[in-house]
This record gives structure tokens, sequence and C-alpha cells, in this order.
């Protein structure tokens, strides 16, 4: 599971930082996690082909979580794209970029599906046969959702000694990989624990975008591998954090605590502090599994 963070800073872009967007790999899907201005330079920059983006998810309609997102369908126009694009997102979504795209008199020569979300209740909203998509309900100024990613439960693994000593044709493969247990010729059953091993826990990601401290998501997110929760501000300017609806850094932490997380990712950090530094500091006096996003960064789980 990769994490590329294209932007983690609030409000506006700035010559130095940029807001809001990721890119998320998991089972050889990619998925891009909100689109603030700038995402495609960022994109670029990181060398991440727009091609592998076909499933977009935006948090809420705030500027600096999807100003970004026309411009680069629009990108993908220019760049002859034929593969469908999904986008995901509040009700008005569809009808911001489209009257955009009208306006401008541009087109798209590819398929652009806009799944509007209204739900207060999580709800799933992309699966396949590797990894399911739900939303997290956040309370922030407009409608907004996080997002989380769970791989589905992972194939058994092989021991393919014992299935030679047994003498299983391949053609069992699949059903031994599926769970299953094999009966010989002879009648014997061979238990599937006796010719497989456990597979790696599936991983999951949590991102939490804009929100005030709410602890009624932590049954959402219980037992992720990685939360990515906003930190807009220090504890110093709570006062703040509950006016703007956001968060602060030890209210964040504390959310990852109650949840029992295993990796902490702070992100979503106001401009007017001038070391990202202080953010870990304080939130790892609550928890101490505690990761710094930045423009430019990657990180594998």
């Amino acid at each position: 599971m990769k994490v590329t963070i294209l932007g983690c800073y609030a409000a506006t872009p700035r010559t130095i930082t940029n807001p809001t967007a990721q890119v998320l790999e998991i089972q050889n899907r990619m998925f891009l996690i909100d689109c603030g201005e700038g995402t495609q330079v960022q994109l670029r920059k990181n060398k991440i082909r727009f091609s592998k983006i076909e499933h977009i998810f935006i948090s809420h309609l705030h500027g600096d979580h999807f100003y970004g997102l026309v411009g680069l369908i629009s990108t993908f126009m220019l760049l002859n794209r034929v593969a469908d694009l999904h986008v995901y997102g509040p009700k008005g979504i569809k009808e911001v970029i489209l009257l955009q795209l009208r306006l401008s008199g541009s087109f798209t020569g590819y398929n652009l599906y806009f799944h509007e979300l209204e739900s207060t209740e999580s709800e799933v909203v992309y699966e396949d046969d590797k990894v399911l998509v739900r939303t997290i309900p956040l309370k922030h100024r407009v409608y907004t959702n996080g997002y989380h990613f769970q791989e589905k439960e992972k194939e058994r693994k092989l021991d393919i000694n014992a299935i030679l000593n047994y003498g299983i044709d391949q053609c069992y493969y699949q059903k031994i990989k599926n769970g299953g247990d094999i009966t010989l010729d002879d009648g014997t059953v061979i238990p599937n624990k006796k010719i497989t091993s456990d597979p790696e826990p599936p991983k999951s990601y949590a991102f939490c975008s804009d929100t005030v401290y709410d602890e009624t998501l932590v049954p959402l997110i219980e037992q992720t591998t990685v939360l990515y929760h906003e930190s807009t501000f220090l504890e110093s300017e709570a006062h703040l954090a509950e006016k703007t609806l956001h968060t602060t850094a030890k209210q964040a932490a504390n959310i990852a605590r109650l949840a029992n997380v295993k990796q902490l990712l702070l992100g979503h950090y106001s401009t007017r502090y001038e070391k990202i530094s202080l953010f870990r500091e304080e939130a790892e006096t609550i928890f101490p599994n505690v990761l710094l996003s930045d423009d430019g960064k990657v990180f594998e789980f």
C-alpha cells in the first residue's frame, strides 16, 4: 500500500505548498483522493501516469479540495484519453464541472461518470474483487465525506513442498488458494491448513478530510492500518478549530488512539505555523505512531 502526498496544506496554494490531493495505490489500483488547485502539476512532478487514474474521490466542495478537478479532466481530454473516468463526491459536483465544460466549449472524448453522494450514513461507493471503499461521514461547514479503502481477504499461500508430497495436481491450486480441502484418489482428505499458510492481513487506509473533532467516526475506522486525519491547528488555536469546524493535532491523535489504528498520518496544516514538526510533537503526547504528510512525500505501508 503506497500513498503519495501531492498537497496537504489548508486553504490556498502557495509557491512552496499545495492544497489537498493524494494518490493511494492499493492492490494494483490507483485512486486520486481530493484534487486541489495544481494537482495535475504535482502529478507530473511525482511522475504519476495520468492514464492510471480511473477513480477520483472528492471529500467536499471547498475549493482547496476540488478546484483542480476541471483542469485535470480537461487535460485528460487533450491527452486523448479513452478510458472511463469515475468521480465520486457530494451532490452538486456534476453540475459545477459540467457547467465549466459547457461554458468553455469543452468536451471529453471519454466517458465521464459522476457518483454523487448525499447520505449522512456510511455507504459503499466502490467495490471490485480486491478493494472495498466506504464513505466516512464527517462534520464540516458543508456536506463532507472521508473515505475508507479496505483490501478484501487475500488468497491463502500455497505450500508447494507439501502439495508436491501429496501429489496434488496443479488444476486444484486455485481451489486450495480459496481455502478448499483436497480429497485424494484413495479418499484421504487433506485439510487446507496442511498445504497452505495464512495470507498477509488485509490492509486499509482511512482518509478523514476536513472535520471538527468527532468521536462518532471511530467505529468506522477501528484498527485501520493507516489513518490520514486533518490537523489544521495546534492546541493553542483550538478555539479556531472549533469555530471553523476543523481539528487540532492533539484531537486527531485522540481519534487514532480511540480507533486503535496502527499509524496516524497528519495533514491539512494551516500555513500560520513555521514548522510542521510541531504537529507531530503535539500528537505524540497522545498517540505514539505519528507521521507527517508533506508535499511530494511517499509512504509505503
